[in-house]
């Protein structure tokens, strides 16, 4: 018998047909800069978010249904995303080599331990000072759902859903393969910030006294690095298991490195947006908001990071805080507490944030007389595709805080729209690849609208969802997920055809058995012309499919040749733009070029002051 979890998919209907008749209020625009002398008091870092790495081969879930993405455009992204969509965060990382970054959370999407492990790599390779912090993703299933996958301490229809997010999580499907079969395939909150301290404890150079958690049990962290030059210099945070893994938190602290001359440190407070309470799949969603767009930051870690804000007034240092989810998107009593916090900063208030997917600056003023000047840095998963290099300089006489935020990339100029952002992706990533820009335009043009074309409708979901419980009620939804395996193995496909010689590595992998002595090119054409004619030859089908997916996936990383990076990361770009420019325009209001521009999303420099 299949257990549905009509909890889950309650929230997750309620939540898509509201958020359809929920307005997007006007941001309030950053004042104009009256100009001033303005001292440098950093060197820029490297800020990004969202990049959303995806693990698409696990067993399908109507969370990530086709059907669904007719309705919530990021429900499915294409296939190149999937694919190649880590490689976005890679070229911005390895550009600028010598800058430390700031990601601004959503590293992860299912938030599966795979996503984890092929985003670490890249991570790891970078070799720079960096920092990252939680967003809704990174830790609860599709960054809405909080559930624990300790299932002794669950009810039956909970246990249900742990062991679905756990199946979803599955590199490759085949019932056979117990290697990614583990019951800790999902990755939850806990296990997120447990990762990221291991690696900052493994990683050179050192971490002096900053040890990994336990692997269960409550935790408590409150270190602070002796070198008092390390750019990630203090963490505290608090690590639950079971239901309550969600309200973990990871707070940490940044010291920017010094403009030549400066006289003060500028201090970056990185605040965890996402204490999801056990209410998250529920309450939010009952107020018409997408389970896991609030943001909640409770008073354990105000608390927590209250030293670091008296210690950087007593210094004279500026103080910015961060965070994964933009400053509106805060509950209200967590936006009441950080402006009681804030009210002990002596000088202009900045906050960075991510989460929108779109980008804008901003200056709010509610709940405190003191302006808050917000850039929301832009998504590397969702058109438009950009990041930020950020820095500070400050007025003292006008007591004025200067933001710059340069947008990237840019060609010769700066970029002024969404043409010059495309133009800047293609002339640094397409150009630096041997095939031609014409071909890859025309792949992915093609991928996208079959897989747009391919959607299911939400009618047929709706209706395989009501039906009474049987073995054969999910039939439409492994159709569809066949269709997307399809379109994923017809990517690597030309992958394969494309690059050539420099795809070689994927040419020397240990096929599945049920490939024979068939090449990879001919083992996935084989699989693309079944037809199965049964509910079982489906999922048979699917898992293989899905098998040989995720074999190909892991090893994309194993194409280190330039050019075939330079590649695959413009086939990123080109798919994200293709597809949203084939989005309905009623259904991309918030995120056209026209609003981003109303939003200021152009902008690339912005200050603040005391009033």
């Amino acid at each position: 018998m299949i257990r549905r979890p009509t909890s889950s998919l309650a929230t997750l209907l309620l939540a898509a047909l509201l958020a359809g008749c929920a307005g997007v209020p006007p941001l309030p625009p950053p004042d104009a800069d009256p100009g001033g002398r303005y001292t440098p008091l950093t060197t820029p870092i490297t800020a990004l978010g969202d990049t959303q790495e995806h693990q698409s081969t696990g067993f399908p879930m109507h969370d990530n249904d086709s059907a669904v993405d007719a309705y919530v455009e990021v429900a499915q992204r294409p296939p190149e995303q999937a694919l190649f969509g880590r490689r976005l965060m890679e070229w911005a990382l390895h550009s600028h080599p010598d800058e430390p970054f700031l990601h601004l959370g959503d590293v992860l999407d299912l938030s599966c331990r795979s996503e984890a492990e092929r985003m670490s790599r890249i991570f790891v390779e970078a070799r720079r000072p960096g920092a990252i912090l939680p967003g809704n993703h990174d830790g609860l299933m599709f960054g809405i759902y909080a559930y624990s996958t300790l299932g002794a301490y669950l009810a039956e229809s909970s246990r249900s859903n742990a062991v679905r997010w756990n199946r979803a999580c599955r590199r490759g499907a085949e019932v056979d393969d117990g290697s990614f079969r583990s019951d800790s395939e999902a990755f939850t909150k806990r296990d997120f910030i447990a990762r990221y301290i291991a690696e900052h404890h493994d990683v050179a150079p050192p971490k002096p006294g900053l040890e990994p958690p336990p692997p269960i049990g409550s935790h408590t962290i409150s270190w602070r690095d002796p070198n008092p030059e390390s750019f990630l210099s203090g963490v505290e945070a608090e690590l639950f298991d079971g239901p309550s893994h969600a309200e973990s938190f990871l707070a940490q602290r940044l010291k920017l490195p010094r403009a030549p001359g400066a006289t003060r440190d500028t201090i970056i407070i990185g605040l965890d947006t996402n204490q999801a309470g056990p209410l998250v799949d529920a309450w939010d969603a009952l107020l018409g908001r997408s389970p896991g767009d609030r943001g909640h930051v409770h008073s354990d870690q105000v608390e927590a990071v209250s030293k670091w804000v008296d210690e950087a007034v007593a210094r004279g240092d500026v103080v910015v805080f961060a965070g994964h989810h933009n400053w509106r998107s805060l509950s209200l009593s967590s936006r009441a507490s950080l402006r009681q916090l804030m009210q002990r900063v002596e000088h202009p208030l900045v906050y960075l944030s991510a989460h929108t997917h779109t980008g804008f600056w901003a200056a709010h003023r509610a709940l405190a007389s003191r302006p808050i000047l917000e850039l929301n840095v832009s998504s590397l998963s969702d058109w438009p595709l950009a990041y930020r290099r950020i820095s500070f300089a400050y007025d003292e006489s006008a007591r004025r805080l200067q933001v710059r935020g340069e947008l990237l990339p840019r060609g010769a100029q700066p970029t002024l729209s969404d043409a010059d952002l495309l133009a800047a992706w293609d002339a640094q990533t397409c150009a630096r690849s041997v095939v031609p820009v014409s071909r890859m335009e025309a792949e992915d043009l093609a991928v996208v609208k079959l897989q747009r074309d391919s959607r299911g409708s939400l009618l047929e979901w709706l209706v395989s969802w009501l039906e009474p419980i049987c073995a054969t009620c999910e039939a439409p939804l492994y159709r569809h997920a066949l269709t997307y395996q399809d379109e994923l193995l017809r990517v690597l496909l030309e992958v394969d055809q494309d690059l050539g010689g420099d795809a070689r590595p994927l040419r020397r992998l240990k096929l599945p058995r049920w490939c024979g002595s068939q090449d990879f090119a001919a083992c996935a054409k084989g699989l693309m012309a079944e037809q199965p004619d049964d509910f079982k030859s489906s999922t048979d089908l699917f898992r293989r499919k899905a098998a040989l997916v995720a074999l190909m996936n892991e090893h994309l990383d194993d194409l280190t040749a330039p050019e075939a990076k330079a590649y695959m990361t413009c086939r990123a770009v080109q798919a994200a733009k293709i597809d949203f420019d084939l989005i309905d325009n009623e259904h991309k209001t918030h995120r056209n070029e026209a609003q981003r521009r109303s939003d200021r999303f152009f902008l690339i420099e912005a200050s603040v002051g005391m009033e």
